[in-house]
């Protein structure tokens, strides 16, 4: 670490032997991309940042709405109306000076999707459509990034992690789509679920980056928040998958 304020700001986690400075210095070193700025990529963005991970991109094209902000705890009234971004880009900044935050202004589309994420380590997927996700899936198999993963409705969330040493990837787990447009984006939701989902993605990813502990790879996480109950289920790698079984 470069300076005494440094190790001050990062103090409590240098401190676990799981960590320490060197596992500092790989958060450094890391460049992570979160795709979706809203109610999950708003916890897993502020818990990345503060944890001192060196590189974090940000692709987002929507404006943050007052609807928005039962949950999405990056932003304020102040907001409403302005790219949810460029908004999160400075909040981030604000809170963790000593990293660097790439704002992509854009959908996560097409071709430049991946070119975008050649440039990042692994990928956090907190987006709310199943295009997207299925997207953000295929770009992770073919550029061989880790995927955490997550989603949230009403009073329950799931997180996990695909592509990851050999497990499974999103279309093992769904390999029939939804047909048409189907969305996510205007489900009904109570705000906790999406921060406790989106810590959770966070953790994911810290513990990938630092090599420690046991990955949600091959294991989907259910969140009841209404029954207090988390619960497991298991996720097999599919030869047939039609995403990385032709890899």
């Amino acid at each position: 670490m470069s300076n005494k304020n440094s190790h001050e700001r990062y103090a409590r986690q240098i401190i676990l032997p799981e960590i320490g400075p060197d596992g500092q210095e790989l958060l450094r070193a890391a460049a992570v991309m979160v795709i979706g700025a809203g109610g999950l990529g708003s916890p897993a963005l502020l818990y990345l940042a503060a944890a001192g991970v060196g590189r974090i991109g940000i692709v987002e094209d929507d404006v943050v709405e007052l609807s928005n902000l039962n949950r999405q705890i990056l932003y304020r009234s102040k907001d409403v109306g302005k790219p949810k971004v460029l908004v999160a880009a400075q909040r981030l900044r604000e809170l963790n000076p000593e990293i660097i935050i790439d704002a992509y202004q854009k959908r996560f589309l097409g071709s430049g999707a991946y070119e975008l994420a050649s440039k990042y380590d692994l990928l956090l997927d907190a987006s709310d459509n199943f295009a997207t996700r299925s997207l953000v899936n295929e770009v992770a198999v073919a550029t061989k990034k880790p995927l955490v993963h997550g989603s949230v409705r009403q009073f329950e969330g799931q997180a996990t992690v695909f592509n990851y040493r050999g497990g499974p990837c999103y279309r093992c787990l769904f390999p029939e789509l939804p047909n048409g447009k189907a969305t996510t984006a205007d489900r009904a939701i109570v705000g906790p679920v999406p921060g406790v989902i989106g810590a959770i993605m966070a953790n994911e990813a810290l513990k990938i980056i630092l090599q420690i502990g046991e990955s949600l790879s091959g294991r989907l996480l259910l969140y009841d928040a209404l029954e207090m109950d988390f619960r497991f289920l298991k996720v097999e790698k599919r030869e047939s998958c039609p995403v990385c079984g032709r890899w």
